[in-house]
């Protein structure tokens, strides 16, 4: 991690302005009244997708970790969680395992969307086969952020 320090991950420095009009009409806040837990190891890579999720009205909780993760889960009970997958101290698939032991059956259990640069079709059937409602490849924009909290959240 220390050959990272200074330089800006690829999902930070890629980011795109959205361009929600393509879709038409849209409330100035889409994502208003909803909390969305963001857990991402590289600050500045969170701090990019809480800024952009704040622009769009959501409440927004930040995690650095998996451990984090699940007591902001418990703490807060957010619509939607974006989970990168591959962090140190326990990884995206084991939070997944975590909350919904925590939910317990819950119906609807919280959408949870993974955020990864684990890019093989291999690799997507088994994000999805863990249970994940969702995945975004990095780097991503923020339309295709939006596009898959939209998708899990109206379940399109």
């Amino acid at each position: 991690m220390a050959a990272n320090q200074g330089r800006i991950p690829p999902e930070v420095s890629r980011f795109e302005e959205p361009n929600l009009n393509s879709r038409g009409p849209m409330s100035p806040a889409p994502l208003s009244g909803l909390t969305i837990l963001v857990v991402e190891d590289h600050d500045d890579a969170r701090r990019y997708v809480e800024l952009f999720l704040r622009q769009l009205g959501a409440n927004v909780v930040g995690a650095p970790n998996a451990i984090e993760g699940l007591e902001a889960v418990k703490r807060h009970f957010p619509a939607v969680v974006l989970s990168d997958l591959l962090m140190p101290g326990g990884d995206g698939f084991q939070l997944l395992r975590e909350i919904r032991a925590f939910e317990r059956g819950r119906v609807p259990p919280v959408p949870v969307i993974a955020m990864t640069a684990l890019v093989s079709p291999a690799d997507g059937r088994r994000i999805m086969d863990a249970g994940f409602g969702a995945y975004l490849r990095k780097p991503f924009t923020p339309d295709r952020l939006f596009e898959a909290i939209r998708s899990v959240l109206t379940g399109r």
